[in-house]
């Protein structure tokens, strides 16, 4: 419980945007909890008691509301926590939700021990994180059900209860009415038929076209397509017992509700929660825009119209697929590297059948390039790849497939980019700029890139890199507004 609601009241009469997903509010009147966007009868302010997370609302008692949907809300960005490794814990809890992963096994990932990360994680959330994962598990059912079709079984299974027995006493136990009767509360006319179609919140305002403008410069022919304002991309991705789940996706932009749709394929079902994780990163649905405008609108006293709110840093959907992208993209133009990524697609890549146009492969896997051994030169250089730049792909795959790099959330970005830069052929621009996209790390600056000089003319690289010390810790957000301004 937040203790002192700091005006919570207030912005939450208000219905403002920019605290959806900041915190909920328990109503005592009524026993739900609401996103304070919620467009339901006002609460008096003395039945309101306000909480950081879902998960802490529901520990209290409270059921979510039927109206707002708190399953919607935008989650929270890696920098917005006190505690780092309690936000970390907290995505991966959401990430792996459906996959049984046990808290030993996270607080290996996150090199901590299961005592610590618990201690750590109920003093920033007040709840275990087996009480979070729980609630993450019964949100993602609940959005299943609905906004899709799926059978009650199925939703079980994808949201990780294990067997629809538990999940029918989880959720009866929580929300007070079974699965079942939760579907019959939700009109027909506002389910998906067919495919699985669900509902990617964000905080206001977002610059959808601009987002789809950097991804179609850099789409890889076979594996993304943008078109009728829509970005559509395969996926290849494991489940908990290793083996390969193929699937494609498609995302559409929904700006009166402030929230993007994502439509996934059905064969998806089993990586699920690994996939509307990665589409989140991606578009990178999880920022505070008003948080980085506070900090990067003084850029506008350089030239206006520098620093645009709203604006977000393009993500990845595949780490290792956005690296090898930025290793072809150096020093020749976006274009040329856009077709050299196509033909390794289209001769070492993974076919696939998606029923859409266009969209016929996976990229290869860092397997799949270490499996190439010694003969990686003679391969990608028909390809037009010079055979410098097919050793540091070799390596990148090798130090990936050892674990010696972290793409997944790591604790120390900085480490992260230092190891990069020690493989040959990868220096400061690339590093930042892989950091950027693939570690959600929010402070990269490419202080050499072409791009921003243009941005800021006169100025040299150490110049440019004092200037960006201001925008800290936003500077990736910056690079990306000086990108958007050519």
């Amino acid at each position: 419980m937040i203790e002192n609601d700091s005006g919570l009241y207030a912005a939450f009469k208000a219905k403002d945007a920019r605290f959806d997903g900041r915190f909920f509010v328990g109503i005592s009147s009524t026993g739900i909890y609401c996103r304070p966007v919620c467009r339901a009868k006002q609460p008096k302010a003395k039945n309101c008691t306000f909480y950081h997370t879902a998960a802490e609302a529901e520990h209290a008692g409270y059921r979510p509301c039927l109206l707002c949907r708190p399953e919607l809300a935008p989650g929270t960005s890696i920098t917005d926590a006190t505690a780092n490794l309690a936000i970390r814990a907290a995505r991966m809890l959401e990430e792996n939700c459906g996959s049984g992963q046990s808290l030993d096994e996270l607080s290996g990932r996150l090199g901590c021990t299961s005592r610590h990360l618990r201690r750590v994680f109920t003093t920033e959330y007040n709840v275990s994180p087996v009480q979070y994962l729980q609630t993450c598990r019964l949100l993602l059912a609940k959005n299943l059900l609905t906004d899709t079709n799926l059978s009650v079984l199925d939703v079980a299974m994808t949201a990780g209860f294990g067997s629809l027995r538990r999940f029918n006493d989880v959720f009866k136990d929580h929300y007070h009415l079974a699965p079942t009767e939760l579907r019959k509360k939700i009109s027909e006319k506002k389910r998906t038929n067919g495919d699985i179609t669900l509902t990617l919140g964000y905080r206001p305002p977002y610059h959808w076209e601009e987002m789809l403008h950097f991804l179609s410069e850099r789409a890889i022919t076979g594996i993304e397509i943008v078109k009728n304002n829509e970005y559509m991309r395969t996926v290849h991705l494991e489940n908990t017992e290793g083996n390969s789940i193929f699937g494609c996706v498609k995302i559409s932009h929904n700006p009166k509700k402030n929230a993007l749709d994502a439509v996934v394929s059905e064969t998806l079902l089993p990586v699920l929660p690994q996939t509307l994780a990665r589409i989140r990163h991606l578009f990178d649905l999880y920022c505070n825009p008003d948080a980085v405008y506070e900090i990067l609108q003084e850029m506008n006293n350089i030239h206006p119209g520098l620093c645009v709110l709203g604006t977000r840093v393009p993500g990845s959907f595949n780490a290792f697929e956005m690296a090898v992208r930025a290793v072809l993209g150096q020093q020749i133009s976006i274009k040329a590297a856009s077709t050299l990524a196509a033909r390794i697609v289209k001769n070492y890549g993974i076919p696939i059948l998606t029923g859409i146009d266009g969209l016929t492969h996976v990229f290869p896997t860092p397997k799949n390039i270490l499996d190439m051994g010694s003969d990686i030169s003679d391969n990608f250089g028909v390809l037009g790849v010079t055979s410098a730049r097919s050793d540091t792909i070799y390596e990148l795959a090798r130090a990936l497939t050892q674990k010696e790099i972290d793409f997944d959330l790591p604790s120390q970005p900085e480490e992260e980019i230092k190891k990069l830069m020690k493989i040959r052929g990868i220096g400061s621009w690339t590093a930042q700029y892989i950091a950027m996209r693939s570690m959600e790390w929010p402070d990269a600056f490419l202080e050499t890139d072409a791009g921003i000089k243009k941005a800021l003319p006169g100025y040299t690289s150490k110049e440019l890199l004092k200037i960006s010390e201001a925008w800290r810790p936003w500077r990736s957000y910056a690079t990306v507004n000086l990108w958007n301004t050519l």
